[in-house]
């Protein structure tokens, strides 16, 4: 059985959280589980994206965005027993849509270590 692995924003999705009210606060849930080795670099993915995070600080404060959550998930009290739990899940909010789509579309913004360091993500808009 083949894995399919996310690391990319689906462009049919981005477009229409665009049309999201500009006035309105979004959450953002991301699901992240690391690579063991990250290859260019040799770190372990969650080294890796520790860097990505050091690097993303300043995105995140110029973009107004306030980290909720960053933590290890613990245990699945209702669901399947033989889940494998995400690495990590960040959840951050953003004043505004635009305030996100500024911020992964700035100069600079690391979008590539974050991706190196990921085995597979997912990015989940909240309301």
């Amino acid at each position: 059985m083949k894995t399919t692995s996310h690391h990319k924003i689906n462009q049919e999705k981005l477009k229409a959280f665009s049309l999201l009210p500009v006035d309105k606060p979004v959450v953002m849930m991301n699901l992240l589980k690391f690579k063991d080795t990250v290859a260019e670099t040799g770190l372990s993915g969650a080294e890796s994206y520790k860097e990505y995070m050091k690097a993303a600080i300043p995105f995140f404060q110029k973009a107004n965005a306030e980290i909720l959550y960053l933590g290890k998930p613990q245990r699945t009290l209702i669901g399947p027993e033989d889940e494998v739990l995400w690495d990590k899940i960040l959840i951050i909010k953003y004043k505004t849509p635009v305030d996100f789509l500024k911020m992964i579309t700035a100069k600079g913004y690391p979008a590539h270590l974050r991706n190196h360091s990921l085995q597979d993500s997912r990015l989940i808009q909240c309301h």
